[in-house]
């Protein structure tokens, strides 16, 4: 299952009907579609756009195919970032634009994904010495630019490095504060950040707990 987020509404893009998908499909803001073609891509990104709408669910047998007609109908920027620990299980966030946040960016010329995520880390907070564990999880959202939605594939990894005190906020980026945040305290800042990190983050401390436990 993929999820795109239109203005942090879900778009479950899916092959089952898994019991939370019919879970979901008994409520009047869920739009539902099973056909693909241009027109039902079409109408799903206008739907989702609905205030009366508060999540959708695109049913059809290949996932990857269902991907792909978004991509194609939605211009596309890849951007990467990372998900940051130290030793002591404290995670880097940044507050951007009124949001708590993870420091990514755009792809730029012939960069690796990898590579763009940890320059991205290092541009926006000053946090260096970064050592790659290995990929996180891929999310989806879109936004408004110029009058059209533009869908971002956002690659995120994760890193672990030495906790700094000495930060260097992008303010050119809308970066106020960096800040490192522990493990138990994170639920707090969840409630006011955007869905898709919601998602990154819920992944990130699920890859720390299991390598605990391992």
């Amino acid at each position: 299952m993929h999820k795109i987020y239109f203005n942090n509404k879900p778009l479950y893009l899916t092959s089952e009907i898994t019991p939370q998908i019919d879970e979901y499909l008994h409520h009047e803001e869920t739009i539902f579609i099973d056909e693909l073609n241009f027109h039902t891509v079409k109408a799903m990104i206008h739907e989702m756009e609905s205030e009366k709408i508060t999540r959708g669910v695109f049913l059809h047998k290949n996932e990857e195919e269902l991907l792909k007609a978004f991509q194609k109908k939605l211009p596309l920027v890849t951007a990467a970032g990372g998900f940051v620990c130290t030793a002591d299980q404290e995670v880097l966030l940044i507050f951007r634009k009124g949001k708590w946040d993870l420091p990514k960016g755009k792809l730029e010329g012939n960069e690796d994904l990898a590579t763009c995520a940890i320059r991205e880390v290092t541009e926006e907070t000053g946090v260096g010495h970064l050592k790659l564990i290995g990929p996180l999880c891929i999310t989806w959202h879109t936004y408004h630019e110029f009058g059209r939605h533009i869908l971002k594939e956002s690659h995120w990894y994760t890193m672990q490095t030495k906790k700094q005190d000495t930060f260097k906020p992008q303010t050119e980026e809308g970066i106020e504060i960096c800040e490192w945040v522990a493990l138990d305290n994170l639920p707090a800042y969840l409630d006011n950040t955007h869905a898709s990190i919601a998602d990154v983050i819920k992944t990130g401390v699920a890859f720390i707990e299991k390598t605990q436990k391992t």
